[in-house]
């Protein structure tokens, strides 16, 4: 089964229309989402465990084990995005 678009009663320029309008607006949304993914910022520990959807004791015990790195300073500890992201790994089907 294909899917297709039937057009009727459309003339050339509302077609040119309607698509620059979808990709303008695509375009837009694909630049606020890149303004707001920066992946040099710093999380703190609550916000990792939102991040990864995870129990803050889940975090514990992978920064222990190595699987992702925590940065400190102070009593605090903060996790870079960047390295939150590359620590995902593809699981194997």
């Amino acid at each position: 089964m294909t899917n297709s678009i039937l057009l009727q009663n459309v003339s050339l320029e509302d077609l040119t229309k309607l698509f620059k309008e979808i990709v303008k607006s695509q375009f837009e949304k694909s630049k606020e989402i890149s303004q707001t993914h920066n992946p040099d910022e710093l999380l703190t520990r609550e916000e990792t465990c939102k991040f990864l959807q995870i129990d803050s004791s889940t975090l514990w015990h992978w920064t222990n084990k190595g699987k992702v790195l925590a940065y400190g300073i102070g009593n605090r500890r903060y996790y870079k995005k960047a390295e939150l992201l590359e620590s995902l790994k593809p699981l194997k089907k």
